[in-house]
């Protein structure tokens, strides 16, 4: 590989095969053989039966007849031959029997000449021997070249064991931290690494070391090879990427190999990064599932790693940085102190984060005036960094289709609704009874949540069948850390509105609530055998969370599993009870919801509002965003008025 400073010399193209020799010529040297072969073995003689044969005999039309006696078939010439060449040839099954056949057929007793020969076949049994081994090799250097193309020097097969990864010069990535939105404490953690590289004496002089490896873990789409990308374009030493399974092969000891090849690169150009995405490919947790014994592959791979990162030959100035989203399956001895120092976890942008987000994916987009970033952010709970940026690009998509010139508002809310709910499915058939019963469903669970404090509360519901659902509703949920009984409760209480409702206007329930009552009985299994928020179970968890509970035994009796039962039967029959008394309560103001639903098919926050009035309680996540805004706008103002004192 070439350094940084070094410039790269492009090696023409050459498509001729005057420049040299291609392994394509085998096939077409080959084809041509076989085909040599196929125009020999033609003859210009026609074929015949042996029958057909004797009945010429017996016409008296045959004048000689040759028999090649290695190859078991016989040469005919008829009486009306111009030339001296067999005009006929027959396959024979035996040579004694024939020639009786020809004396008994030969009645008129005119005279045949019959002769015999051998074919020298020489030539073509060589070929039969040679040709099968020249095919065998050159498809096995073929699948080689194959193999082994991508691993440097030419895809020779004795490159195989090569190391994969791709060095990045800082002018091959146009990403920095700036891009990097909504993962601050992350990049405080990796900027320290990147720091330490470019000036360690900072560090090395109150005796600190260098950290050996920083594992980013994190839920997929959160921005963990992002962040290893700004890594690659802020820091100014060599930066080797590549993914877990560019280990793997077919071939035993490959991934060994290509890991110390890797740390021998890195080593020569010290200090240096590696990069490894996925790395749970080949990081997972040994003597695990093995069906290969203990020529394992992925094991030996593995070791070789751990041997690398922190073994008798130490690596100095090389940093290892990896990313994963299943840090459960991880081998202990890789993520000890020592080879990964650092765990940096990448979670879900909250809503501070996720308007930082937004700021970056909006620049490049035409927006009108009217956008606004905490709406946006609001709007998407629970999205990852890599959802808010499919809603912009989902968002410029709904703008151009419709022949606009900017992205509006609608078109961002036209996009969340196509992410979350799929596309709506005007032209589905619904009866006007079923389509009653689900507008009094959704509203159902609309009333309950907005008079719940802990509920989340609407934020739009519509009855268009919109991607496997006949209905759709989009709530605002807390983002909390900690979650009290009294809040799970509210929030079961709200996910068994819908059928309340069918039961209260109705008389009838419907199959409408299977997913709802998915949700609520998984709920109340979690709070009584988990979190322990039962009187009657106590403070007692069944919660495996190393994950090796093999299922096959409970870590309870039969008496204590029929207490559990009862608990969440009455836990969830008490929620659904409270759901009907709230619906009750405000039956005149659920009835016109579902009304105003059934006429527009959409009603959102603001419908709600003017039915029910303004909800009490706000979150803490909107007051400190409100706070933040305030704070900025008071900086703006500030700013603008030091310009104009200077302008003065």
């Amino acid at each position: 590989m070439q350094s940084r400073k070094t410039p790269s010399k492009k090696v023409p193209q050459n498509n001729s095969p005057i420049g040299g020799f291609k392994i394509y010529w085998i096939y077409g040297i080959i084809a041509i053989i076989f085909l040599g072969l196929q125009l020999t073995s033609i003859k210009s003689s026609e074929n015949i039966t042996e029958t057909e044969f004797l009945n010429k005999v017996e016409n008296n039309d045959v004048k000689s007849v040759t028999f090649v006696t290695n190859a078991g078939y016989a040469e005919v010439e008829l009486i009306n031959n111009p030339s001296n060449t067999p005009q006929l040839h027959f396959r024979y099954s035996d040579i004694k029997d024939v020639k009786e056949q020809i004396r008994l057929k030969n009645s008129d007793n005119y005279q045949i000449i019959i002769d015999s020969r051998e074919e020298n076949r020489m030539f073509g049994e060589i070929l039969s021997w040679i040709l099968p081994l020249v095919l065998f090799i050159g498809i096995w250097i073929l699948i080689m070249r194959r193999m082994g193309g991508s691993a440097g020097g030419g895809g020779q097969i004795f490159n195989i064991g090569k190391s994969k990864a791709k060095l990045i010069n800082k002018e091959d990535v146009s990403v920095n931290f700036n891009d990097v939105a909504g993962l601050e404490g992350a990049k405080e953690e990796i900027t320290e690494i990147v720091d330490f590289l470019k000036s360690p004496q900072k560090y090395t002089k109150l005796g600190g070391k260098i950290p050996r490896g920083a594992m980013l873990i994190g839920p997929p789409g959160t921005g963990k090879t992002l962040l290893a990308k700004a890594v690659a374009g802020e820091a100014k030493v060599p930066f080797f990427s590549l993914s877990g399974s560019d280990f793997v092969e077919m071939f035993v000891g490959v991934g060994a190999s290509r890991v110390r090849d890797l740390f021998k690169q890195a080593k020569e150009k010290a200090p240096s990064i590696i990069f490894i995405d996925e790395i749970d490919a080949i990081g997972r947790a040994r003597g695990k599932n093995s069906m290969t014994g203990g020529n394992d592959e992925r094991e030996n791979t593995l070791n070789q790693l751990l041997t690398e990162m922190d073994g008798f030959g130490t690596n100095t100035g090389v940093i290892v940085m990896a990313a994963t989203n299943r840090a459960d399956v991880l081998d202990k001895a890789l993520i000890r102190p020592g080879r990964f120092d650092r765990q940096i976890y990448v979670d879900l942008p909250d809503l501070v984060e996720r308007k930082a987000i937004f700021e970056v994916h909006l620049k490049p987009l035409k927006l009108s005036k009217n956008i606004d970033r905490n709406f946006l952010a609001r709007q998407t709970p629970g999205f990852s960094g890599a959802d808010i940026a499919n809603v912009c690009n989902e968002s410029a998509l709904i703008a151009a289709r419709k022949s606009k010139k900017t992205i509006g508002k609608q078109d961002f809310l036209d996009a969340m609704d196509r992410i979350i709910g799929g596309m709506e499915k005007k032209s589905k058939i619904i009866s006007p009874i079923e389509k009653q019963t689900i507008a009094y469903h959704e509203a159902g669970h609309a009333t309950v949540s907005w008079m719940l404090q802990y509920a989340s509360p609407l934020v739009k519901v519509t009855i268009v069948p919109r991607g496997k659902s006949l209905g759709a509703a989009w709530y605002l949920p807390e983002e909390r850390q900690l979650t009290t009984t009294q809040q799970l409760e509210d929030e079961m209480c709200a996910a068994l509105g819908g059928r309340a409702a069918e039961e209260i206007f109705f008389g009838k329930i419907s199959t409408g609530a299977l997913s709802d009552l998915e949700k609520v009985t998984k709920q109340a299994y979690a709070m009584i055998s988990i979190y322990g928020m039962s009187k009657k179970i106590g403070n007692i968890s069944y919660y495996d969370s190393s994950g090796q509970n093999n299922g096959f035994t409970k870590p309870y009796s039969e008496e204590r599993a029929k207490i559990m039962d009862n608990e969440v039967t009455s836990l969830v029959e008490t929620q659904y009870e409270r759901a009907k008394k709230v619906l009750l309560d405000n039956k005149e103001k659920l009835e016109k919801l579902a009304n105003s639903l059934l006429e527009n098919e959409v009603i959102f926050k603001s419908d709600l509002e003017k039915i029910f009035g303004e909800r009490k309680w706000k979150s803490y996540e909107e007051e400190k965003l409100n706070e933040l805004d305030s704070k900025a706008e008071q900086k703006k103002i500030k700013q603008e008025d030091n310009n104009g004192e200077k302008l003065d």
